[in-house]
């Protein structure tokens, strides 16, 4: 599967496009749209070249998904997941109960795993935990 405009709206949304490296609530540094390989302290870059990995990062993430979820996915799971793997990375996702759950075909044990991935370096963050209900709802189906 592909990475729809719905699901890019979505990492858009909760990734702002930043074209001098920060450090995001876990001190990893980022820069773009929230693109991480190789970054360090002090880099800038163009929004062209935020625009290009953003797209290089999304089919990694879309790759991920492909990859380790053995049931079928409608569009809107699949960007929900391809979301959440961008934010948190393949290792995480790899060992997360929620890959578990979804590919034994619990589809709603799955989506009630989103909201337990609300927190950096131990404490809520708002700004995640509305990512994960985004994600939720899009997973769902919901409509906003």
């Amino acid at each position: 599967m592909t990475y729809s405009q719905t699901g890019l709206h979505l990492t858009e949304q909760f990734e702002s496009c930043r074209l001098t490296a920060y450090q995001d609530t876990s001190g990893v540094w980022t820069i773009g749209w929230g693109h991480i390989a190789g970054v360090k302290q002090g880099d800038t870059c163009t929004s062209d070249q935020a625009d290009a990995w953003l797209q290089q990062d999304i089919q990694w993430a879309a790759s991920v998904v492909n990859r380790a979820v053995r049931v079928s996915l409608t569009q809107q799971e699949f960007d929900a997941l391809t979301d959440f793997v961008f934010n948190v990375g393949s290792g995480a996702f790899y060992k997360s109960t929620m890959l578990c759950l979804l590919n034994a075909g619990d589809y709603q044990g799955a989506a009630d795993q989103f909201d337990l991935w609300d927190r950096s370096g131990g404490k809520v963050v708002a700004g995640l935990l509305r990512r994960r209900q985004e994600e939720t709802q899009e997973f769902e189906g919901v409509q906003a």
